[in-house]
């Protein structure tokens, strides 16, 4: 288990968080947690604001495939999918890999890149519906945490489950008080977040043993 970041070379958004603070509105956030075309493709203040391709997870994967030097036909799970953007990445740099991607949204699935369409499954992380150690490597990029804290240590458990003993979690968290200020500002959809340090304990005190980082609203 290791803190890394592995999506260094991923663009960040610039964010107003005073902007978005004074935007969240109880309806704002009932419309995000729908996970639908508000949150994907709507308006800016309701989640992404437009969840396009552009290629950016492709130099994500490639450093995923030679950190945990994954073969050439590795079987690959993403929880919380999307669209399958880095599922699609994986198989172009990977073409005989096997990639596999669950999503609790209907309208992310109905949208998804062809190319990963047939291997995605609307699905909750809790439980997997997957066998024991059936991936060579479990993703999930800031998705878990949008789960309760019951749930979320459930779908940790299940990444555990279903991996080989590779996977890589990204969950909302702070270090400092500023931090702590502007990711609650920020959070739309997340249900449980809280200090890197918890974050810590949590994994250690449910036997996940993946690598993991943190995304900062600094």
């Amino acid at each position: 288990m290791s803190e890394i970041n592995l999506l260094n070379t991923h663009p960040t958004a610039k964010r107003n968080y005073d902007k978005r603070a004074a935007e969240k509105t109880p309806e704002i956030i009932r419309l995000a947690k729908q996970f639908g075309k508000d949150f994907f493709d709507g308006d800016r203040k309701c989640g992404y604001g437009g969840y396009k391709y552009d290629g950016r997870w492709k130099a994500v994967v490639e450093r995923m495939r030679q950190y945990y030097n994954l073969p050439s036909n590795a079987a690959i799970l993403d929880v919380g999918c999307g669209k399958g953007f880095m599922l699609h990445d994986f198989k172009e740099v990977m073409p005989n890999c096997s990639v596999a991607g669950i999503d609790v949204s209907e309208y992310a699935l109905e949208h998804s890149m062809p190319s990963v369409k047939p291997f995605l499954k609307v699905a909750s992380a809790e439980p997997l519906p997957y066998p024991d150690n059936s991936f060579d490597l479990v993703v999930s990029i800031n998705s878990i945490h949008n789960l309760p804290l019951e749930a979320c240590k459930k779908s940790l458990q299940e990444i555990e489950r279903v991996s080989k003993g590779k996977s890589y979690i990204t969950v909302d968290a702070w270090r400092n008080d500023l931090e702590r200020e502007n990711l609650l500002k920020w959070v739309l959809t997340a249900e449980t977040y809280m200090h890197v340090n918890d974050w810590k304990k949590l994994f250690s005190n449910i036997g996940f043993t993946g690598d993991y980082y943190w995304f900062i609203a600094d």
